[in-house]
């Protein structure tokens, strides 16, 4: 066999959509088409409002002009006919109405009179159960077109649409067809013109006799039930055919004139029949059956589909909007608490912490970064040891450090088993009680980590959680992160320290006491997220997490992409394990079941449920901006843009930094928000269609070094090729 045979297979599975972008894919244009559907079906989508003004009359015939309202032009025929004496044919219009419908069948029903409602396809569509009960107790149905426009400005194909959609929606809801139209805006046949002659003759052509009107009892106008009578009445006993409306606004009148309208004038001996009853002619349903049967049926349950799943989707923006507010608020209010707090005068944590410190450094393949990070340990202000788990590197790593031969420096090697396993081995090396733990692409500046562990002064406290900054921010999407970990990551962390569930340690700074660590276990690698995972450890356990403002780090932050993704997508997926596995705690008694019933719930909706949901907010944006009230729709989306930029506003304020960097807010709302919502749900499908997802190394380039006073400069030191970017697993 040849080796293109071989390839070909191969190169047929590499294109193969996996199921974790093919699920969401197919959700986004499953979403995207209920939408629209349901756009269309409440005349949001292709809806014509337009009504022409009335024109010349010379080339409508004589004998229609001066003729009855029922209007034949099948066959070429070109007649009309009226009502016979005593004869009344009451018609409505614009149904049907899930308020006024019911009641109107219900007085028919009581003064045992029959009706012709002319439907359009849209309500039909929408409320098929009140199109089943008029035919079953004995109406007739006619068509109004679907979205009600004015038919004399539109083109044969879009009367054709019209047409065949309200037959559609008739079929779908009543399983019959109906020969009967009506025009929408119509009126009497001498108010027939140029304008709509063509348009009625060209209906009869499609086999539809059109119905106006001679009885105008203008409900609509809500006069009063008493001139609704009146004008509804013909005059000498005349036949007629009334004009009323079941839908379109409020029909309390017309229910109400109705109910004393049909027995007076039953009473005169009128009778209310059905249109072809009246005329003699056959009836104006045909059943359907088969293939146009179900087409209908589908297209009613598609609809009914459209309107349930928007519904939810309505709620789940209604959620959405509750939970962010509600989360601005608390970050908004909280974070002001801990700052005074931890800022005020004379503020300690408890006596202060001299004793030294065991850093831990865990490090695959960190040869472009590991002597920055190293050196910028030796600056310390407090007296560390530093200890360099090598992971199986195969780039020099450990050798990297060795060379430098600095003092209090030293280098533990194992062959790759995890950052866990590194975690723990580093544990088992330090030779103090104080554990700090940090990744191997981050700096830490002079007083980081005098700073991270200050709050172990309170024997209460078990763990620490500095504050780790974006070194390269001066790339847009390095900018992007960075406005995410100011106002994002640390405004929550000041949040979830007052309500004391702080949810996740960052790996690139922070600080645990040994003993604390070694009651739970040390590191875990049950999850992708093993510093998520111990921190919730520590919460059950009884201990305080707290926050350290002036700890901070900088750490080098994905700088494409492709990067971005890996990294999100494993962050995502392991916070979600990190609440399964700690899902007992909701049960629990004491600090564990505290910890359950507020920080689960709390990071559940936060970190988990508004992130999924809030493609709602984006997706109502674009719906609103096309379909919707465009200036509303802007207005509440630059509102709600206006709220996040006083949260990121004041966080850097918290932060001291640079407002300058919130320039790019709005296009991170457009753009990296985006790509958020797809990882979280790619995130959730992994989860729920038991994938497995292993850990991702993303290649460093070292641009992130210590300057001076740990400050970090904003110039690359070194140049690497988008290959050696890329996440590798």
């Amino acid at each position: 066999m040849s080796d293109r045979s071989h390839r070909a297979p191969a190169a047929a599975r590499r294109r193969r959509l996996p199921l974790r972008y093919l699920l969401p894919s197919l959700l986004l244009v499953a979403v995207i088409a209920m939408l629209m559907l349901r756009g269309y079906v409440h005349s949001e989508i292709l809806a014509d409002h337009r009504i022409r003004p009335g024109a010349a009359t010379d080339k409508v015939p004589e004998r229609i002009l001066d003729g009855g309202p029922v209007i034949d032009t099948r066959s070429g025929r070109e007649t009309s006919h009226s009502i016979g004496k005593h004869q009344l044919v009451l018609t409505f219009d614009d149904g049907p109405d899930p308020e006024w419908t019911p009641k109107v069948l219900d007085v028919l029903k009581k003064h045992d009179a029959h009706a012709v409602f002319f439907v359009t396809g849209t309500m039909a569509s929408r409320y098929p159960d009140l199109v089943r009960r008029m035919v079953d107790e004995g109406h007739e149905i006619g068509l109004h077109t679907f979205n009600h426009p004015d038919l004399s400005y539109q083109s044969k194909k879009r009367i054709d649409w019209e047409l065949s959609q309200n037959q559609l929606a008739l079929e779908g809801a009543a399983g019959v067809r109906t020969s009967l139209f009506r025009p929408p805006y119509s009126s009497f046949a001498d108010a027939m013109d140029d304008a709509s002659w063509p348009v009625t003759k060209y209906i009869g052509s499609r086999g539809y006799i059109t119905v106006v009107n001679n009885t105008d009892s203008e409900d609509w106008k809500r006069p009063g039930v008493d001139e609704i009578i009146r004008r509804a009445t013909p005059k000498g006993g005349e036949g007629a055919i009334v004009l009323m409306h079941d839908s379109g606004g409020n029909r309390s009148q017309t229910v109400a004139a109705l109910d004393r309208f049909l027995p007076e004038l039953q009473g005169t001996g009128y009778k209310f029949a059905n249109l072809t009853e009246a005329l003699g002619m056959p009836g104006a349903h045909t059943p359907v059956s088969g293939v146009e049967l179900w087409k209908g049926k589908a297209w009613v349950y598609a609809v009914e589909a459209s309107d349930n799943i928007t519904g939810v989707l309505v709620v789940g923006l209604a959620v959405i909007g509750v939970l962010v507010m509600s989360r601005f608020g608390l970050m908004l209010i909280l974070s002001g608490v801990h700052a005074r707090r931890v800022r005020r005068k004379g503020f300690a944590w408890g006596p202060p912490v001299t004793e030294p410190v065991s850093v831990l450094v865990p490090a695959f393949n960190e040869a472009k970064c590991i002597e920055n990070t190293v050196r910028s340990l030796m600056q310390s202000e407090h007296p560390v040891e530093v200890v360099v788990i090598d992971d199986g590197s195969t780039d020099g790593t450990a050798r990297i450090v060795e060379n430098m031969r600095l003092p209090g420096v030293r280098v533990v090697r194992q062959h790759n088993a995890g950052k866990p396993a590194a975690l723990n081995r580093g544990m088992a090396n330090a030779r103090f009680d104080l554990v700090v733990m940090m990744d191997g692409d981050t700096v830490f500046e002079p007083a980081t980590v005098r700073e991270l562990v200050q709050p172990f002064g309170d024997p209460n406290v078990g763990a620490v959680a500095g504050n780790a900054k974006v070194g390269n921010r001066d790339s847009l999407i390095g900018a992007w992160q960075h406005i995410e970990y100011v106002m994002g990551f640390n405004l929550d962390r000041r949040m979830y320290d007052i309500l004391r569930c702080m949810p996740t340690i960052p790996g690139a700074v922070g600080a645990f006491r040994r003993s604390a660590l070694e009651r739970v276990g040390g590191m875990s690698d049950d999850t992708l997220a093993e510093d998520t995972d111990v921190t919730m450890a520590l919460h059950r356990d009884g201990w305080r997490v707290v926050y350290a403002e002036k700890a901070r780090a900088w750490t080098e932050a994905p700088e494409t992409v492709q990067q971005l993704w890996s990294q999100r997508y494993r962050w995502s997926y392991g916070t979600m394990q990190a609440i399964w596995k700690h899902r007992r705690a909701l049960v629990d008694k004491g600090p564990s079941g505290r910890f359950g019933r507020v920080g689960l719930p709390l990071v559940s909706l936060f970190m988990v449920l508004a992130p999924l949901l809030a493609p709602l907010i984006d997706i109502f944006l674009l719906y609103g901006l096309v379909f919707g009230p465009t200036e509303k729709t802007v207005g509440a989306w630059f509102g709600v843009l206006a709220i996040q930029a006083v949260c990121a506003a004041y966080a850097f304020r918290l932060d001291k930094e640079r407002m300058t960097h919130l320039i790019s807010l709005p296009l991170q709302q457009l753009l990296y928000r985006q790509l958020m919502y797809v990882v979280l749900l790619q995130s959730w499908i992994t989860a729920l269609t038991g994938g497995r997802l292993r850990w991702q190394k993303l290649r460093r380039t070292g641009v992130v070094g210590a300057g001076p006073g740990g400050r970090v400069p904003h110039q690359r030191t070194s140049s690497v090729s988008g290959d050696e970017r890329r996440p590798v697993a």
